[in-house]
């Protein structure tokens, strides 16, 4: 029988968003200029106020504020009638040194070593199960609800930033959601609903408001994200769609003003949006020492280097450690009856750990996960992302420094030959 499916995103303007970009705008920092730092940064937004929170290890010296207000100024928030802006929101910082006893598992000192033992000595930093999914319902793997809802966002944000003659009134606060109908061996029929709520500019009449505001997010912002499909999708946008904008009605208040914000509370959005699974670890604000972050990236890269290798039309990988010990504790695999060799996904599952190392230091070696990468991981997504080389400018203490870095490393496709040699495909 036909069931429907139902996935959301924010924007970067979301509150909660706001956070997870200053806390990982501070990781990137701290790692652009000591690559051993470590960091657990949590973030709190409210109504004209920032309050930064966590424990550091490092050997540099941040301008923590001046960093905060860069994120906020990007994001939008610009405008005093926000009641949060960049230039005159109150910043407080709480950061304070990282526990030993913490660290004592995790950054065990050995000097001169191979990689074996750099790998066995570096422990897990914290346990936990981290899974990673992937599909081939869309052509980057995601599942296609939440990236349909990802997408919606990403274009009124390009609009916002780039286009604003088109809707003069957007600010930087909204949410998007897509239901999709799929059909009994899970193919997506049609898009059933659509839900968009974004934050506006007062108009004089409500009524006027509503109206503008709908026509503009269905025929201007629908079809550019129609449009950047691939052709087979095309014909689930139909004229049938159920249309919810900004349905409580008025929505000028938002943003840190509307609702406080904090570093990771949408971690289902930047995972996939309800498929699969999550082992409840959030991602921003934390070095990649900590498994919840590295090891659901390295999740990811198993997952989506098995599907596009044709292995599966769908998998979840789930991996699981104990604190301060590099061997993961269990590896898990569920192709969901999809998998086109003869083998039980436990079977499967013990290839697989052969071919990916998953010790917290061949995680960090293998996806380059100790550089400055992780500011565009805080908005629409950490997964399902496109894989490129970009430069970056960095400025702590009177010093500037620029760094070529490749960012969404865990979305490459470097592992598919490999997944074709060992099973046979």
């Amino acid at each position: 029988m036909p069931y429907l499916f139902t996935s959301e995103s924010v924007s970067e303007g979301h509150p909660d968003k706001v956070a997870d970009q200053i806390s990982d705008a501070l990781i990137d920092n701290f790692l652009a200029f000591d690559p051993a730092s470590k960091v657990a940064c949590e973030t709190l937004v409210t109504t004209g106020q920032v309050v930064l929170a966590g424990e550091i290890k490092t050997d540099t010296y941040l301008d923590v504020q001046k960093i905060t207000r860069d994120v906020i100024r990007k994001i939008g928030y610009t405008k005093s009638e926000y009641m949060f802006e960049a230039n005159s929101c109150g910043i407080f910082s709480a950061l304070h040194d990282q526990s030993a006893d913490i660290n004592q598992g995790v950054d065990r000192k050995v000097e001169n070593a191979d990689f074996e033992t750099l790998a066995n000595a570096q422990g897990a930093g914290d346990q936990g199960m981290m899974f990673g999914y992937a599909t081939n319902e869309t052509d980057n793997y995601m599942p296609l609800p939440l990236d349909l809802a990802h997408a919606i966002l990403r274009e009124m944000s390009n609009i916002r930033n780039n286009e604003l003659e088109l809707m003069p009134y957007l600010r930087p606060d909204a949410k998007s959601q897509v239901t999709i109908e799929y059909s009994d061996d899970d193919q997506p029929i049609r898009i059933d609903t659509i839900v968009v709520s974004t934050q506006h500019d007062d108009f004089a009449d409500d009524a006027t408001m509503l109206a503008k505001i709908k026509d503009d997010i269905i025929n201007i912002v629908i079809p550019r994200v129609k449009a950047a499909q691939k052709a087979e999708l095309h014909g689930l946008f139909t004229d049938n769609i159920t249309y919810y904008i900004n349905p409580t009605g008025k929505f000028v208040i938002g943003g840190p003003h509307g609702d406080t914000g904090l570093t990771g509370r949408k971690i289902i959005v930047d995972t996939y949006g309800g498929k699969g699974a999550h082992g409840g670890g959030a991602f921003s604000g934390k070095d990649p020492s900590k498994v919840d972050r590295s090891a659901a990236y390295a999740t990811r890269h198993i997952a989506k280097n098995l599907v596009a290798a044709g292995l599966c039309d769908q998998v979840l990988v789930q991996v699981s450690y104990a604190i301060g010990v590099a061997k993961p504790c269990g590896l898990y695999v569920n192709t969901y009856g999809t998998a086109k060799v003869d083998m039980h996904d436990g079977a499967i599952a013990e290839k697989v750990g052969q071919l990916f190392d998953m010790r917290p230091y061949a995680i960090e070696q293998r996806l380059k996960l100790r550089n400055p990468i992780y500011s565009e991981t805080a908005a629409y997504g950490h997964m399902g992302r496109k894989n490129e080389i970009v430069k970056k400018t960095f400025g702590s203490n009177g010093q500037t420094i620029e760094l070529e870095v490749e960012l969404f490393t865990w979305e490459k496709l470097d592992f598919v030959d490999q997944v074709k040699a060992a099973f046979g495909l």
